[in-house]
């Protein structure tokens, strides 16, 4: 874990942006496509964390960033490259655009100066969409990473951003994946060789600290 100095430095609000990856009404609210990860994400405390962090950062001046996956009803643009993308197809809930489903999912709210990033295609929120050109910016170079999944979109927003040159915060208990031993593994064995590791009240403490600081 990172001394409380450091992930302080990392977190400064002027170069921190805070992104929620597909925190989403038809992924983890309930009746979501995949009940699974939703009851993980849930119970684990996982969305709770990510509600005050978002909470928290915007308090602090962070800018919030929410990505949400979704796809248009005829499918246009939309990958069948991979079984996954194919399986996701015949769900009883779609996550189509302008739906429900694509809308946050409390306790996460969205105000109005974040940013909504929506993409109809892939698995990762910066790969092809507007994220890394909107950090740049905005003068970001600390990305934290919240949300799901620990199995594929967590893992591919941590590598694009280190590929892009941003630092990685993961708020260990502010990501979910199923089953739940498996995000922890991947925490350790991966995502801890790339970004900095640390958990909810850490970062909130850093954030705090932030606050604090004389002017």
């Amino acid at each position: 874990m990172p001394s409380s100095l450091e992930l302080s430095e990392l977190l400064d609000p002027a170069t921190t942006a805070l992104i929620t990856v597909e925190c989403q009404q038809g992924v983890v609210g309930p009746g979501a496509a995949l009940p699974q990860l939703a009851k993980e994400a849930r119970e684990s405390g996982a969305l709770a964390n990510i509600a005050r962090l978002v909470d928290a950062a915007r308090a602090s001046g962070v800018q919030i960033v929410h990505a949400v996956a979704e796809r248009r009803p005829d499918g246009r643009g939309a990958n069948r490259n991979a079984r996954l993308f194919r399986a996701a197809e015949r769900l009883p809930v779609q996550q189509l655009t302008r739906t429900a489903a694509t809308r946050l999912a409390p306790p996460i709210d969205v105000a109005e100066q974040d940013l909504v990033v929506r993409r109809l295609h892939g698995l990762s929120p910066i790969e092809g969409t507007d994220v890394d050109a909107l950090l740049r910016n905005l003068g970001c170079r600390t990305l934290v990473v919240t949300g799901v999944s620990a199995n594929v979109a967590i893992p591919n927003t941590v590598f694009d951003a280190v590929n892009r040159g941003y630092t990685a915060v993961v708020p260990s208990d502010a990501i979910a994946g199923v089953p739940a031993d498996y995000t922890a593994a991947m925490i350790r064995h991966t995502l801890a060789l790339v970004a900095t590791v640390a958990t909810t009240d850490e970062v909130l403490a850093a954030f705090r600290r932030r606050e604090l600081r004389p002017a």
